[in-house]
């Protein structure tokens, strides 16, 4: 189990996203979002994510970035490849990781969720140490969070399927339900 402490995890390498704002009044988390992301798409082990998570991304580096020039987006913490664990926003605000989004007949996912980037792609599998550090931190987040439960965590193509596709066909919901198991879980 990891520690949080005002909804930081002690664990994860913090970089603050200045992209964030508070949560409606008397809003807690109780929806977990897992999603993916690699900049550009299906390059991994750069600074690319942390720079758009920080508005700090060249768009000329590269001729992807032109698609999200201008982009201000943020999520909680992503899950490097190697296992990394790093957070940009704190647990208790809002992050911009949802967009248009509803889960359960409630819209505004970003209001009420924490969004998990993984390092990724849709079809390329995910590594042994991004879901054990993903099993961790969402035994963690489960027990911290108190309206939070395993039948509250959704893929981004679930609270917005005409938008989105991650964590895609290549994310073992399977795998990663056994490892959270104990805490008596189910997608």
């Amino acid at each position: 189990m990891y520690r949080i402490v005002d909804g930081w995890i002690q664990e994860a390498r913090r970089v603050d996203s200045p992209n964030f704002g508070p949560r409606p009044e008397s809003t807690e988390p109780d929806l977990l979002v897992i999603h993916n992301i690699s900049l550009p798409p299906g390059e991994y082990g750069n600074s690319c994510v942390e720079e758009l998570f920080t508005n700090c991304l060249n768009w000329d580096a590269h001729p992807y970035f032109s698609e999200i020039r201008g982009l201000e987006v943020s999520s909680h913490l992503l899950i490097r490849r190697d296992g990394e664990l790093v957070q940009f926003v704190s647990c208790h605000e809002r992050a911009w990781h949802a967009g248009e989004s509803c889960f359960a007949g409630r819209s505004n996912c970003n209001d009420y969720s924490i969004g998990v980037e993984l390092e990724g792609t849709d079809d390329e599998p995910y590594t042994d140490i991004q879901y054990e550090v993903l099993q961790i931190l969402t035994r963690t987040l489960l027990t911290h969070y108190r309206d939070l439960n395993p039948q509250r965590i959704a893929g981004h193509s679930d609270i917005a399927p005409e938008r989105k596709t991650d964590p895609g066909p290549a994310f073992d919901w399977a795998r990663f339900r056994g490892g959270i198991a104990d805490t008596g879980g189910d997608k």
